[in-house]
């Protein structure tokens, strides 16, 4: 049994933001801060004050976290970014609603006083002698203060507050992580009790000092249990500053999700009933326990449960016959082929989260080589007279200003050079697709054949429900926005953004097999037509090459894993460092190298063509941690600490390009490392240098770690490795916020006097079969309720271990 904790974010979009550059206009990005840890960068929109992001986060997070900030900033390539705003939102106030939080919430003010980090240990005693009543605070340590100075540090000092004494301890220098060990005793002073504050300061040799943060202990918790052990820092309070608007808002989706994953024999019954919708005859798929669960959600609820679903049945080896269930009920309540999988229906999410979860490779070998020319040539490119920028040539050649039709045959020219390579390489990569989307696509086709058999309909039906989701759903929506397919890192600026958009007009009407052309308000893309018209042809026989497949995707072990242990997770170059001190400048002990990922090693050489590798178990990883800024005086740095066996711990220092970059090799590793026994639970976020750690000072290369270790801290993406017991507790989080309705719509109505077939237009013997699998339903929701109350028990130490059973 284990406990988890998501979040899961989506910076949609931004409006009114200030313009903080001499164009009237602003570069916006945002940083998202997890109890003051970045835990991802949205890309930079050039050049807009309404900025568009739709940048989705999933972020697995330890069970005690405080606060997720939003931080908007102007990036300018010469200085320091501007911040513009930020918005925060405590543990409480995500949690209040199990939906999340989905609104615009206006910009507040960043206030350097309240812009703090870290925690304090503390060990309060309170003493009675002959004089009266002594207070002795033995103020420990500190860890992971917020850096005040350029140097990426602070030199941190406490001030003790009791009535009107206050005491201070020595300043240490240059450290986030301050270790003093200092008692300072006060004496009670005549009058009402007093609370005790303290707080930390970084001192300043020129102006006023930085605040850090403080904690505050009433005079009754002082009394009866004086604190002794590590608090969080918090600010000076104050009203929160209500900025008006003035800075702009931003709309965020955010929730929640806090869970017990129960072992997984709780969850066998659930399973198999879903398991058995699949699998049973069709004429029951209407009454099956999966058909019930589909009628109970819809919106965003119905996104996540097509995401579980889809990897609960990979884990069985079952999406094949999962993904045809759906597509049977789909079919057989479409009456109009034109309508076909046009829905936000179950089957149609289902079918995208299928393509993202086993086709994003795939995906990358066909689009990426002509998105990266797009975005590295900048070409301009426009066929909509109304958009056209005829004084853009102008300002970059010296043959003067040229005609729209001019304009217009260089653009298609450039789109053609463009959609060329695209169309080649798709319909060239039928032996690339992977066998499951290939199989699955058999299946639709022919689902749709049997559904829609009259000659009119069957010629383009049966093509277009497999470029329906190939390519409208797949390979459009990716070379419209490739930084959210991980095509590329940053968001295209106006122009490649316009050329993109261009790219996915075309690539969706060859998807669509040219059956809109000519018709719409876009008539002005007529000059493409001949060339997607032309396209089509190959596309139709790229479909039927496509699906002329043999194959069982049930043969052999279920599939628990979406990447083999021996596949290459994640890979790129990285600067790499060796913990032993260098003779050269600490910047440039850092070498560049190559570096590749899988479940098994992490290994590098020169670079990706080299055969001679390097490699370090990921067996031997005991921690994956960022490095304080300071301790080689660049950013983006983590570290890597190996062990083999009983011997003596290594650490190798990597620095990464960008923060986006630095937190997936981070959560990569630790995912990968997820198993290893042995974790550090502390570790120094500095470095050794000149005889010391550069983080808390300390003399003794094994002392030990300062710093908690944060393996819990990981983001979700398409590589994941399946989890079948977690997958299965958010179905059965779905059911029971539609249990209710459950009972209302299934089973509540059959004691009435009125005949509901009336309505729904089912005859009784499905409405009977309907009540039966809700009824079943019902009782498997009412044994995980029982189990989740008994562990729950145990936890509390009100039930003995041995009492529990599945």
């Amino acid at each position: 049994m284990a406990k988890s904790s998501t979040l899961n974010v989506r910076v949609v979009e931004g409006r009114s933001l200030p313009a903080k550059d001499v164009s009237g206009s602003s570069d916006p990005y945002c940083l998202v801060k997890v109890d003051d840890e970045v835990v991802a960068r949205t890309a930079t929109v050039w050049r807009s004050l309404s900025p568009f992001w739709g940048e989705e986060y999933t972020v697995h997070l330890p069970l005690d976290f405080h606060h997720l900030a939003f931080y908007v900033l102007d990036e300018d390539t010469v200085g320091h970014d501007d911040i513009i705003g930020k918005i925060s939102l405590s543990r409480e106030a995500i949690a209040a609603d199990p939906r999340g939080i989905d609104s615009w919430i206006n910009l507040s003010h960043v206030d350097p006083d309240a812009e703090v980090q870290g925690e304090i240990c503390l060990s309060v005693q309170m003493l009675e002698d002959g004089q009266g009543r002594c207070l002795l605070c033995h103020v420990l340590q500190a860890r992971d203060l917020a850096p005040r100075d350029i140097s990426g540090t602070s030199d941190p000092f406490a001030r003790v507050f009791w009535g009107s004494q206050s005491l201070e301890t020595s300043t240490i220098k240059k450290t986030r992580f301050p270790h003093w060990d200092e008692v300072l005793e006060l004496r009670e002073m005549p009058g009402a009790p007093s609370p005790l504050r303290v707080e930390l300061w970084d001192w300043d040799m020129v102006g006023k000092n930085d605040f850090l943060g403080m904690v505050e202990f009433s005079p009754k918790t002082l009394q009866r249990k004086p604190p002794n052990g590590w608090f969080r820092l918090l600010p000076f309070p104050r009203a929160e500053e209500d900025s008006g608007g003035n800075l702009g808002a931003l709309r965020l989706k955010v929730r929640l999700i806090e869970d017990r994953v129960l072992p997984s024999q709780y969850y066998q019954p659930l399973v198999e009933l879903l398991m058995d919708s699949v699998l049973g005859p069709a004429e029951e798929d209407t009454a099956s326990p999966l058909a019930v669960l589909e009628e109970l959600t819809s919106g965003d609820c119905r996104q996540d449960l097509a995401t579980k679903l889809v990897k609960l049945f990979l884990g069985r080896g079952l999406s094949g016959p999962f993904l045809d269930y759906l597509t049977r009920r789909e079919v057989a309540r479409t009456t109009d082929h034109n309508t076909l999988f046009r829905s936000n229906s179950l089957a149609s999410k289902s079918m995208e989260q299928f393509m993202k979860l086993v086709g994003m490779p795939y995906l990358h070998e066909v689009l990426k080589p002509v998105i990266s020319r797009v975005f590295e040539e900048k070409k301009y490119m426009e066929l909509d007279p109304c958009k056209m920028d005829l004084g853009r040539t102008r300002r970059i050649s010296f043959k003067g200003v040229p005609s729209e039709e001019q304009m217009r045959e260089t653009s298609l020219g450039l789109l053609t050079g463009y959609l060329g390579p695209i169309v080649d390489t798709i319909v060239g990569s039928v032996g690339r697709c992977p066998l499951a989307m290939r199989l699955v696509f058999k299946q639709l086709r022919g689902r749709v054949e049997e559904r829609f058999p009259q000659a009119e309909h069957e010629q383009d039906v049966k093509y277009l429900a497999i470029s329906g989701f190939l390519f409208l759903r797949f390979f459009a929506p990716a070379i419209l926005t490739p930084k959210l397919f991980d095509l590329r890192d940053q968001h295209a600026d106006p122009q490649t953004s316009r050329s993109l958009l261009l790219l996915a007009k075309a690539v969706q009407s060859i998807g669509n097999l040219g059956q809109q052309l000519g018709q719409g308000k876009e008539l002005w893309m007529a000059p493409l037509h001949p060339f997607l018209l032309q396209s089509i042809s190959r596309v139709r026989d790229f479909l039927d090459r496509l699906v002329d497949v043999d194959g069982d995707e049930e043969a052999g072990a279920p599939t628990r894993a979406l990447v083999p242990p021996s596949a290459t997770v994640r890979e790129g170059y990285l600067l790499k460092r060796k913990e032993e001190p260098a003779s050269l400048a600490t910047r440039f002990a850092f070498k560049k190298r190559y570096f590749w990922l899988s479940g098994e090693t992490l290994s590098y050489s020169k670079g990706p063509e080299w055969q001679m590798r390097s490699s370090i178990p990921v067996s031997h990883i005991r921690a994956v941690e960022r490095v304080d800024e300071g301790a080689f005086q660049l950013p983006h740095v983590m570290q890597v600490v190996t062990q083999d066996g009983a011997g003596p711990p290594h650490t190798t220092y990597l620095q990464c390009k960008n923060v986006n970059e630095l937190n997936q090799w981070l959560s990569a590793l630790r995912k990968a490392s997820a198993p290893n026994p042995d974790k550090l639970a502390s570790c120094h976020p500095g470095a050794f240098r000149s005889a010391r750690w550069t983080c808390c000072l300390q003399a003794e290369r094994s002392a030990a770690g300062c710093s908690r270790t944060h393996s819990a801290v990981t983001l979700g993406d398409w590589s994941d490795p399946l989890d079948p017991d977690a997958e299965a507790q958010m179905v059965y989080r779905q059911l029971l916020l539609g249990r209710d309705q459950l009972r209302m719509q299934f089973l509540e109505d059959s004691s009435m006097n009125t005949t509901p077939e009336a309505d729904t237009g089912a005859c009784p013997d499905v409405l009977a079969r309907q009540r039966a699998a809700a009824a079943r339903l019902l009782e498997v929701l009412e044994d995980l309720d029982r189990a989740h109350e008994e562990f729950q028990l145990q936890e509390q130490g009100k039930l003995a271990p041995g009492h529990l059973g599945p």
